[in-house]
């Protein structure tokens, strides 16, 4: 059994808060300068620029490369054969982003209650989604999520009947319906099956993949393909100022679910889609 003390977890968080805010993704950036190549509206290959230079500021100034730095979301897989010591793992997690958004000048975005509207003043708590696998490690991916993208997300609960043609027509829709507001181009998630928390726990987890890496799965790797067609045939074009790059990817993942239905998710990522991960190791416990 190896052990991992907490305050190496608070200051893991701590830096993967800022870093996240600060640093654009490289799969990213080479889908924007993909996508100046072939956009053809002057005007969006305008903002396309403006988005990369955005980027450079962000990175080279330490400074957030949008305002709204978002709900702090973390994906975190644990070892069955690490101990956390110290402390509990969901306060560690809750301290470092209490310290990181306080230290890297993020702003706090977080209210207690969702009708008294009371700001938390720290951005805690953060969304934590946790899975136990096998090993001795510590996996923590945060994805700071903006809810200007947020907000356009959506949920169907298909019926089977609607078939695979029904489950795209809604993910069309719901980035039609979104225009301009999730800051195109954007990263569409899209979560098919299980139940209706899975299908959405899907469609935000789809966020973190690779731009540019399909499903694995050559037939769900096709309809990623043609959807992303269809999103960036609608127009939209990049900051909703109109062109061919709504979206750089449509990133699909599918789940079994019951014989009555076909739950249906759709979580939108803006331009930065941010998120960054890292694993720490525990040590042999005395």
């Amino acid at each position: 059994m190896k052990e991992i003390h907490v305050d190496d977890i608070v200051s893991a968080v701590q830096e993967l808060c800022m870093k996240a805010n600060y640093d654009l993704g490289s799969d990213i950036m080479t889908g924007f300068q993909k996508a100046l190549k072939d956009e053809a509206s002057p005007l969006g290959r305008e903002v396309l620029e403006r988005l990369i230079e955005n980027a450079e500021i962000a990175h080279d100034e330490r400074v957030p490369m949008c305002q709204d730095t978002g709900m702090a979301v973390f994906f975190v897989e644990i070892g069955q054969d690490l101990h956390v010591v110290g402390g509990g793992l969901t306060e560690a997690i809750n301290e470092g982003v209490r310290q990181g958004y306080e230290k890297g000048f993020l702003r706090k975005s977080v209210v207690k209650d969702p009708f008294d509207r009371v700001n938390t003043g720290d951005n805690t708590p953060a969304i934590i989604h946790y899975d136990i696998v096998s090993g001795d490690t510590l996996r923590l991916v945060v994805a700071p999520k903006g809810f200007g993208s947020e907000n356009m997300g959506g949920l169907k609960m298909c019926k089977p009947s609607e078939g695979l043609e029904g489950a795209m027509q809604f993910v069309v829709d719901t980035v039609d319906r979104a225009g301009g507001n999730p800051c195109p181009p954007i990263i569409v998630g899209v979560g098919v099956g299980g139940t209706m928390e899975k299908a959405t726990f899907l469609a935000k987890k789809a966020l973190l993949r690779e731009v540019g890496k399909h499903n694995q799965e050559e037939r769900l790797a096709k309809i990623e393909e043609e959807l992303l067609k269809r999103i960036n045939r609608l127009g939209i074009g990049p900051q909703g100022f109109g062109g061919v790059t709504t979206a750089l990817a449509v990133n699909l993942e599918v789940y079994p679910t019951h014989i009555a239905g076909m739950p249906v998710a759709v979580n939108i990522g803006c331009h930065a889609t941010r998120h960054k991960e890292i694993t720490l190791h525990g040590r042999e416990s005395k």
